[in-house]
């Protein structure tokens, strides 16, 4: 960690900035001018391809190669030149516009098409876009890939415990028996679903000028489809093409992608605090550091931070992302501002999503089960078996079955094995029936949770 790190206001650019930096490289102000930059110069491109725009004409191999090299070359001393423009004119993607046509200006190839950088578009045909591609890469190549990794890590574990029997809790109380694996694969079920969703949501763009009506497209070009042509540019940058806006993409899709992301980190939110409870009922212990410190006072404590940092990363994360959802689909009239601030904290939310998944996939690393513990806890509640017989004494016609047991539950002595043989003993069921009674065990009374389990994970694997 150097000098930079440490002063830095967010903690996402300084203590946990190693943890986030593929994102960093994605949302920092100088990757979000080159994007700028590249959507320019692919619109300055397609318009030299069109047949109508006679003052434009195709470029040669040379001029399509002086522009990629603009965009393959922009440095950080780049990116500072624009924003020292950025300073006279209080707008971004003006500066921007301003920086590219010097640039062009300064070779006679391309003086003559200096005037067509920035072409009928309004700031927000290029900020969308770019806000589109970088979420489209951020979503595909890390959030995806860590979700993948953290789903991979629990479908393994649930695999592997599906036969482990341990007490249900309801309420906090104990409950009928499961299995770990089934209760992992239940978070792997939800966690897949959501994916699914993730994956398959479509990423919108524009690029039809100040109110979404190509009016001065139409004006300068009326034999242009203009329609076709922004269509095609925006399917060509890899996104999904919006014919019906006001000056803005009204970020409808923005809302149902930071949705979907919501409810992934609520369902780790959820997995976090199960996991810290079971620890702290000693069904898992971590693996320890000779180094590494769990209490400054407490020599003995090995604390559960990586899901405790999860967790209160991922209601960062849901808070930002929430109000993201509720917010940009929002814009007065045909345009306001108040979207622009908020979209620039896209990364930060994005960061502690990140932030999340890869604590939480640390400390599931550092698990390990204590089957003696589950294995024994479970002979101390025979109590859980009232359940099986009075549905049994159901099946058979008895008399108030759910009364009789909640009777016989209810005394202060403790129900032991013995006092349960003998309640089954007494009933006037098939002996078939008391003999699978009498054979039952909290730890065998399991139901279909070990099937249901390598179901789930079966199902699941891609």
């Amino acid at each position: 960690m150097d000098a930079t790190t440490l002063t830095a206001l967010c903690p996402l650019d300084g203590r946990y900035a190693e943890q986030v930096k593929a994102l960093h490289a994605l949302f920092c102000e100088q990757n979000m001018i080159k994007e700028r930059l590249q959507i320019e110069i692919a619109w300055l491109k397609t318009l030299s391809n069109e047949k109508n725009i006679l003052e434009i004409t195709p470029f040669q191999n040379r001029i399509l190669a002086k522009l990629d090299r603009i965009v393959e070359e922009f440095s950080l001393e780049d990116a500072m030149a624009v924003k020292a423009i950025e300073k006279k004119t209080h707008h971004d993607v003006k500066a921007l516009e301003y920086w590219l046509k010097n640039r062009l200006a300064q070779h006679k190839d391309t003086q003559s098409i200096s005037e067509f950088v920035h072409f009928a578009c309004t700031s927000e045909d290029i900020n969308n876009l770019c806000y589109g591609v970088i979420l489209k890469k951020a979503r595909d190549t890390i959030i995806l890939p860590n979700l993948d990794s953290l789903i991979k890590k629990l479908s393994q574990m649930a695999k592997r415990f599906a036969k482990q029997p341990m007490v249900g809790r309801t309420h906090g109380q104990v409950a009928t028996p499961t299995t770990l694996g089934k209760e992992l694969a239940n978070i792997v079920y939800r966690l897949n679903r959501q994916r699914q969703q993730l994956v398959k949501q479509i990423i919108l763009g524009k690029i039809n000028g100040a109110v979404g009506n190509y009016n001065a497209h139409y004006v300068a070009y009326p034999n242009v489809n203009w329609e076709k042509k922004a269509k095609h540019f925006v399917e060509t940058l890899g996104l999904s093409f919006n014919p019906y806006t006001t000056q803005i993409e009204p970020h409808d899709y923005m809302a149902e992608l930071y949705q979907i992301l919501v409810r992934i980190n609520t369902i780790l939110i959820d997995l976090c605090r199960d996991l810290w409870g079971y620890m702290s009922l000693g069904y898992f212990v971590q693996e320890t550091s000779a180094d590494e410190v769990g209490s400054s006072t407490m020599p003995h404590k090995i604390n559960p931070i990586d899901f405790e940092n999860a967790e209160g990363n991922l209601g960062l994360a849901n808070a930002l992302l929430q109000h993201f959802s509720e917010k940009l689909p929002i814009s007065r009239f045909q345009r306001d501002l108040t979207d622009s601030t908020v979209l620039r904290n896209i990364g930060m939310s994005l960061g502690y999503t990140l932030l999340s998944y890869q604590s939480c996939l640390n400390g599931l690393t550092k698990l390990h089960v204590q089957p003696a513990t589950l294995n024994n806890e479970l002979t101390n509640y025979w109590i859980l078996l009232a359940e099986p017989i009075q549905t049994v004494m159901r099946r058979y016609g008895l008399s108030r079955p759910y009364e009789k047991l909640k009777a016989l539950t209810h005394q202060k002595e403790p129900i032991t094995q013995e006092k349960l043989a003998h309640f089954i003993n007494q009933l006037s069921i098939p002996e078939a029936a008391k003999k699978k009674l009498l054979a039952l065990t909290p730890a065998n009374y399991l139901g279909h949770a070990e099937k249901l389990a390598q179901k789930a994970i079966k199902k699941n694997t891609r």
